[in-house]
């Protein structure tokens, strides 16, 4: 599909507005990405006024990254502890059908 034929939304971060073409139906879910993304900006460039927007942008996309990764870790260990669990009542079921 053409990005002419795309919907699109209007976004802002840091103030500034950006047109975004987006899939049929997913525009809520880049708006609300936006808004995310948008509260990391500020709290960075709370913290230094003296930061470029494209210093602030590339240092929320790292922590936002950095957040991702830590999530799909946590998700990785208990997908994993629910596995051991599995076998451990697979293996006490088959020896209370013994």
């Amino acid at each position: 599909m053409s990005d002419a034929k795309r919907p699109t939304t209007e976004i802002t971060l840091l103030g500034r507005y950006y047109t975004i073409a987006c899939d049929p139906g997913t525009e809520d879910k880049l708006e609300r990405a936006a808004r995310y993304l948008d509260r990391a900006m500020h709290g960075i460039q709370s913290q230094s006024a003296a930061l470029s927007n494209d210093r602030v942008t590339v240092m929320a996309a790292l922590n936002i990254t950095h957040e991702l990764l830590e999530t799909l870790d946590e998700q990785r260990d208990r997908e994993a502890e629910l596995t051991r669990l599995g076998e451990r009542l697979d293996e006490a079921l088959k020896k209370d059908r013994e």
